[in-house]
């Protein structure tokens, strides 16, 4: 009793610690939760609708997108370029999708599994004849995909297939699943587009005023004042700000941008740098023309364009090598000499040249077998029975391998590194007769049986040694120009400085306006990552200083200022740009009704003709649906040819308001071009020019998806 006595004399104490300890454990959760959302929120690269779309996702996007590509053109690898571009598609994709899938959505409108499959079995979509599931007549063979897709099982769970074919399924099956998903989005978009398209359709009426407005035209002579000839004229405040809120749409922007300086420095080589490159180049001439092993020289030469071990076409070479072999003989020997458009040294040796395919069609099946020894034994006694006249498709079962036919193309592998048992293997099937049996045996992988059972487009191929290496500025050269610039920066450390004083030192400071950050690179410069993150960064202020960035290929040095910050939405009246516009509008608009006092009294041409700084011309073929140009004023003139639509030969027409001036004009002359009027062939027409109106609803759709992007800060 006295210990708990003694507890309760201490009740306060002990509220207070437990309340301590409570708030300590509620602390902890809240900023266990609050690092998530944290990480969570640097992990999104952009919203739409307000669903948060996460950088790994959207990463798998581009990765599928990628595998893709390079499946279907037969590449390794991509270039930073292609990757980029890849990323731009897969955006746009994915925000079309999401836009059509919200819109559809509301309006029930989807596409069921039952509806995909008609349309791949009856070959309906432009995808599908993409794919390499095709007839011999080119169209898209849903047999072919049934029968891939009935073994792909097959394959990726037997025990005796090799990882390299299991590979090669797999990557036929992403590339199908990706082709499924987007015949999927594509006919659910179609579905919208004919709901759009049927909700505007044309009329007789409307038919028929599109036939005159295309058939009649006229001869006119027209006088115009030019609105700078009223030019003692302002625009006020309040007449301002009118205007702008009469034009305030047009500066609604979509995205943020921000205007820029910079001064981009690419370093060169100097004459000692070419010279030295030059004797080296000389040097690997020699070699080659000694007799030399021509991948052991290339290599050596570091060359931009890697020896290949089999004969190529000359198309796999750049544009500038392409024409030169073209042009020489087997042994034929040219170089070095300068290409100053790509600011390279090139040697050319033209080892031989042969007649090959391009296109091969071949099947083929991987020999089993325990050992090297019961493999060999294998594939002698398969040789055989297909000797005798047991088919490859039998075969192929009974090894639980497919007999498919496929086409191997050139471009497919002269771009690649081949490796041995791929030269090999290439070489086999290019010089293998039509219908023969090839036994292939590939060091450490065993042995294919392989059978071509077509061959097209017999070409001139060549064995080719190519030394092509760029001018390179040496270490000293760069470190003088790094040097140099960054010796200037110093000394003038803000945008003011740099302004004055960048012309005297040598350096050109350029400018760019409303720069978005879905750009890939600044001022065209190559590896300008971190500048663009710099020139969104919100820390970034107006008449700020970038650091000094090294990029390019290791070749450009940049700086960077700030000079101005458009955000998203209504631009402001204050902005320079949307002010020096709306101005340009009011003062037009001014200067217009100005004009048209002056011509209260104008009857005629002839009264026209009078007024001091009136310009005329005569312009044939003025249609409805033809903007008048008027070479005097430089200006396309809509107005004008509705105006003149309107009228009768004989009539004067004056006041109409231009782009350029105020016009008056006098018709010549009608004429209606030939052609009778069809009224279904012009409802057609009509419809399709509305149509064309309507297919850009998805940029009036992206302004309600609120769509937010965020791919500069993680690419």
């Amino acid at each position: 009793m006295a210990a708990l006595q003694k507890i309760r004399s201490y009740g306060k104490v002990v509220i207070i610690v437990v309340g301590l300890a409570l708030f300590a454990f509620i602390a902890e959760e809240f900023v266990r939760a609050l690092s998530y959302t944290q990480t969570e929120s640097r992990q999104r690269i952009g919203k739409i609708y307000g669903e948060k779309i996460n950088y790994q996702d959207f990463n798998a996007m581009v990765d599928e997108y990628s595998d893709v590509i390079k499946f279907s053109n037969g590449l390794s690898s991509l270039t930073d370029d292609q990757i980029a571009m890849i990323r731009d598609q897969v955006w746009q994709t994915l925000v079309n999708s999401k836009i059509i899938e919200h819109e559809c959505s509301k309006l029930g409108i989807s596409v069921t599994d039952a509806e995909l499959q008609d349309i791949i079995n009856n070959g309906r979509s432009p995808m599908l004849a993409q794919t390499p599931f095709r007839t011999q007549q080119g169209g898209f063979d849903a047999n072919a995909l049934k029968q891939f897709l009935s073994q792909y099982d097959e394959i990726m769970n037997s025990t005796e297939m090799g990882n390299d074919v299991k590979d090669q399924y797999m990557q036929m099956y992403n590339y199908w699943k990706f082709v499924e998903k987007n015949v999927r989005q594509q006919t659910l978009a179609q579905k919208y587009q004919t709901l759009l398209n049927g909700a505007v359709i044309s009329n007789p009426i409307a038919a028929k005023a599109h036939y005159d407005g295309r058939i009649n035209e006229n001869e006119i002579v027209m006088a115009v004042l030019p609105y700078n000839t009223a030019s003692d004229i302002t625009v006020s405040d309040s007449e301002l700000k009118a205007k702008y809120n009469e034009m305030k749409e047009q500066f609604n922007a979509q995205q943020e941008t921000r205007d820029i300086q910079y001064i981009d420095v690419e370093v060169q080589a100097s004459e000692a740098d070419k010279q030295a490159i030059f004797e080296e180049m000389e040097g690997y001439a020699r070699s080659l023309e000694e007799g030399a092993e021509p991948a052991k020289v290339v290599r050596e030469a570091t060359s931009l364009v890697p020896y290949s071990a089999l004969p190529i076409r000359c198309a796999a070479l750049p544009t500038d090598i392409d024409k030169e072999v073209d042009a020489m003989e087997v042994g034929q020997q040219k170089g070095p000499y300068l290409n100053e458009k790509d600011n390279t040294l090139n040697i050319i040796r033209i080892i031989d040249k042969v007649m090959l395919p391009d296109s091969i069609e071949l099947r083929q099946l991987g020999v089993p077998g325990a050992d090297m020894a019961s493999v060999e034994k294998t594939a002698d006694s398969i040789l055989t029975a297909l000797s005798a006249g047991e088919s490859f498709d039998t075969i192929a079962k009974k090894y639980d391998q497919s007999a498919l036919r496929t086409w191997i193309t050139s471009a497919q592998y002269e771009r690649q590194t081949v490796d041995e048992n791929n030269r090999r293997f290439i070489e086999a099937i290019s010089n293998a007769p039509v219908n023969a049996y090839q036994k292939i045996v590939l060091d450490g992988q065993g042995i294919v049986i392989a059978q071509v059972t077509d061959r097209r487009n017999i070409i001139p191929k060549y064995h080719v040694a190519v030394i092509k290496r760029t001018q390179d500025f040496s270490k000293e050269t760069y470190n003088k120009a790094f040097n140099n610039f960054s010796s200037f920066l110093a000394g003038n450390a803000t945008a003011e400085d740099i302004n004055a004083n960048a012309a005297a030192a040598g350096y050109t400071v350029q400018s760019r306006q409303s720069m978005g950050n879905t750009e890939h690179t600044v001022a065209n410069v190559r590896g300008t990552r971190d500048a663009l993150r710099w020139i969104f960064n919100g820390d970034t202020k107006i008449g700020d200083v970038s650091p000094l960035y090294e990029c390019g290929d290791n070749n450009h040095l940049l700086v960077v200022i700030l000079n101005g910050i458009h955000k998203k939405g209504y631009q402001p009246l204050t902005d320079p740009d949307v002010k020096d516009e709306v101005n340009a509008e009011a003062l037009k608009d001014k200067q217009a009704a100005a004009l048209l006092e002056k011509l209260q009294g104008v009857k005629s041409m002839a009264d026209m003709l009078k007024m001091a700084d009136v310009q005329t011309d005569t312009i044939k073929h003025v249609t409805f649906t033809n903007n008048a140009f008027v070479s005097k004023v430089g200006s396309s003139e809509p107005a004008l040819s509705g105006a003149v639509s309107k009228a009768a030969k004989g009539d004067f027409v004056c006041g109409v308001k231009g782009n350029a001036g105020i016009y008056a004009f006098q018709v010549l002359g009608e004429n209606k071009l030939a052609g009778d009027f069809d009224q279904k062939k012009e409802e057609e027409q009509a419809s399709m020019s509305a149509h064309r109106a309507v297919s850009n609803f998805t940029s009036e759709l992206y302004e309600k998806a609120k769509v937010v992007d965020n791919r500069y800060v993680f690419y």
